[in-house]
C-alpha cells in the first residue's frame, strides 16, 4: 500500500540528527531551556542526572529516588539499580535509547558525566483530565463514560468491561517527529486474523511527520480516501468499544485522541446509536428508520423543490399551486439561487455555533435562524414555503448520531440541487443512481460498505436497518468472517424457566 510515493535520499536527508555518543546527546539536548543536566552528591558519593523537567515528575525523582539513594553508599549502577523503587528501570549504553526514553519522561542517572553506560528511570509526568461524559454520543440511559487523551486510560477502561486474556493490544509507533502510540486492540479466537493483519500492516506504512488525532489514522488507511464517506466508524464511547470488539471487530486508539476508530465498518452503522441497544427492540427500530428517512429527506427535498418550480410545474397539485404562487409571488431570484442562499444561510450558521464558545454558539444558532430567516422571506428574498423546507432538511440531518456521517450528509446536498437545477427530475434520479453505485464500490477492510443491503445477507439484517431481539442476533456478522461465528447458544437464550423449576 504506497500512501505518500516512493522513499528517496531527499526524504532520507530530512529525518533527525542522531548522537555518535553521550556527550553529544547531553550537549545537543542542553540547548533546550527545560533539559536540566546536573551533579547531585550522596554521601560522599555523586551522581549525574540528565532529563527534561517538562516531561518528568519531579515528586517521583526526590522522593521515590533520590530519598532512596540517601540511604545507601553504592558503588556500581546494578547496585543503584536494586534501590530505586521504580518499576521500569533500564541499565543500557545505546545513546539512541537514551534519547527516546528521556523524550518519553525517563531520568539518565550515570556515576560520572563522561561515563557511556547509565540508568534510564522511568517517571513520566501525566496530565490527564478526569474520565467525562461523552459529548458527541451522549445517550439518556446507558453508561456516562467517554475516552480521554490518554491511551493507557482508554485501555484501562475497554480492559475493566472485557477482563478476558484473549483481548489483545498490539502497539506501535506512527510519526516521524511525534512517534505517536498507536494501539490495535482485538480479541484473539474471534476477529479474522487477515482483517487484523491487514490493520496493522497499514497502520506501519504510514509514512507521516506528526500523528495529532486517530481522524488521521482514517483519512490515511482507508480503502478510497477520496470518498467523502467515511468508512471507519468513530466512537468516543468505551461501552461501544468493548461491544464491537466481541463482534470481532478490530478497534484503533491513538495517543492523544479522545476517539477510538472501530474497523470494518457498513453503512448502516452510521446512523445507529448505541443508545439503541438500551431500548426495547420495537422502539429502538422505529427510531432507525425514521434516521435512514431523515437522511433520504434531507438529501432529496432541496432538489426536488428545485427541480419542479424550474421545469416539472404540472407535477405540483392543484390546492398546492396556488401556495406556492403566493409565496412567490415578490421573490426576484430563481428557485437555484433561493435555495443556495438559504443553505448557505443555514450552514454559517452552523458553522458559527460549532466554532463559538457553547453558550455563545446556541444563541447564535436559534437567534441568527429566526432574524435572518425572517428577514429573507419579508425582504422578498426567498419564499416561506422554502424556508421551511431548507429548516425540516436541517433538522433532518441532524438525527445522524455520527458526526462524520453528518458532514458528508451536508456536503452531498449541493451537487444535487445543481443537478436538479440543469436537468431537473431527471438529474435527481440519475444523482441518487450515482450515489448507490459509489456506495456499492466502496470497501472498508476489503469488506463490503453498503453489506448488508448488498450483498444481501438476511443473518445480518437482523441489526442493521432495524434491531432484533437479543435472543434472535445469536450469531456474530457475516460479514466480518470471524473465527467463532456463534455468539452464545440460540437455545439458552429464548429458553425461560418457572420459578419452580
Amino acid at each position: 500500500m504506497k500512501l505518500f510515493g516512493k522513499k528517496n535520499k531527499k526524504n532520507k536527508s530530512n529525518s533527525l540528527k542522531q548522537p555518535n555518543n553521550i556527550v553529544e546527546l547531553i550537549d545537543m539536548c542542553k540547548t533546550s531551556s527545560d533539559f536540566m543536566h546536573y551533579e547531585h552528591s550522596i554521601k560522599k558519593q555523586t551522581i549525574w542526572l540528565s532529563f527534561y523537567k517538562s516531561l518528568v515528575d519531579t515528586e517521583i525523582l526526590h522522593k521515590d529516588i533520590l530519598e532512596n539513594l540517601q540511604e545507601y553508599k553504592h558503588y556500581s549502577l546494578e547496585e543503584l539499580k536494586e534501590s530505586i523503587p521504580v518499576e521500569k528501570v533500564l541499565t543500557t549504553k545505546d545513546v539512541e535509547q537514551m534519547q527516546n526514553r528521556m523524550l518519553r519522561g525517563y531520568i539518565l542517572l550515570r556515576l560520572d558525566e563522561y561515563d557511556q553506560k547509565g540508568l534510564l528511570i522511568n517517571a513520566p509526568l501525566k496530565k490527564t483530565r478526569n474520565v467525562s461524559v461523552p459529548e458527541v454520543e451522549f445517550s439518556v440511559i446507558g453508561p456516562k463514560e467517554a475516552f480521554l487523551e490518554s491511551i493507557d486510560t482508554n485501555l484501562n477502561l475497554v480492559r475493566n468491561r472485557l477482563p478476558i486474556p484473549e483481548l489483545m493490544v498490539k502497539e506501535l509507533k506512527v510519526g516521524k517527529l511525534t512517534k505517536s502510540k498507536v494501539a490495535v486492540l482485538y480479541i484473539d479466537g474471534v476477529a479474522n486474523e487477515e482483517n487484523v493483519n491487514t490493520v496493522i500492516q497499514r497502520i506501519k506504512e504510514i509514512d507521516i511527520d506528526h500523528l495529532v488525532d486517530s481522524s488521521y489514522i482514517t483519512q490515511i488507511i482507508s480503502d478510497n480516501p477520496k470518498s467523502p464517506f467515511p468508512q471507519l466508524l468513530d466512537t468516543e464511547r468505551p461501552d461501544r468499544a468493548s461491544a464491537v470488539l466481541t463482534e470481532g471487530k478490530i478497534v484503533i486508539m491513538a495517543a492523544g485522541s479522545p476517539h477510538a476508530l472501530i474497523a470494518p465498518a457498513n453503512l448502516t452503522e452510521f446512523f445507529s446509536s448505541f443508545e439503541d441497544y438500551f431500548l426495547n427492540p420495537v422502539i429502538a427500530s422505529a427510531f432507525r428508520i425514521i434516521r435512514f428517512f431523515s437522511v433520504v429527506f434531507s438529501i432529496l427535498v432541496t432538489p426536488i423543490y428545485v427541480a419542479t418550480l424550474t421545469y416539472h410545474y404540472e407535477l405540483i397539485p392543484k390546492d398546492l399551486m396556488g401556495t406556492l404562487i403566493t409565496s412567490r409571488e415578490v421573490v426576484p431570484l430563481p428557485p437555484i439561487l433561493e435555495a443556495i442562499f438559504l443553505e448557505l444561510t443555514i450552514e454559517l450558521l452552523r458553522e458559527a455555533g460549532a466554532r463559538l464558545p457553547t453558550k455563545v454558539g446556541q444563541t447564535i444558532g436559534i437567534v441568527g435562524g429566526i432574524v435572518i430567516g425572517t428577514a429573507s422571506v419579508e425582504a422578498g428574498l426567498t419564499s416561506n414555503v422554502l424556508l421551511i423546507i431548507i429548516a425540516l432538511a436541517a433538522l433532518a440531518s441532524f438525527t445522524t448520531p455520527v458526526y462524520q456521517m453528518g458532514n458528508t450528509i451536508r456536503l452531498i446536498r449541493f451537487p444535487f440541487i445543481f443537478v436538479a437545477y440543469l436537468f431537473g427530475m431527471l438529474g435527481v434520479v440519475l444523482s441518487f443512481c450515482y450515489l448507490i453505485v459509489h456506495l456499492l464500490r466502496l470497501t472498508s477492510l476489503g469488506r463490503p460498505f453498503f453489506e448488508p443491503i448488498y450483498p444481501p445477507r438476511l443473518k445480518d439484517m437482523k441489526d442493521s436497518i432495524i434491531r432484533f431481539p437479543f435472543s434472535r442476533n445469536t450469531q456474530r456478522p457475516v460479514q466480518l468472517q470471524t473465527e467463532q461465528t456463534e455468539r452464545y447458544s440460540k437455545r439458552d437464550a429464548t429458553k425461560k424457566k418457572d420459578i419452580d423449576e
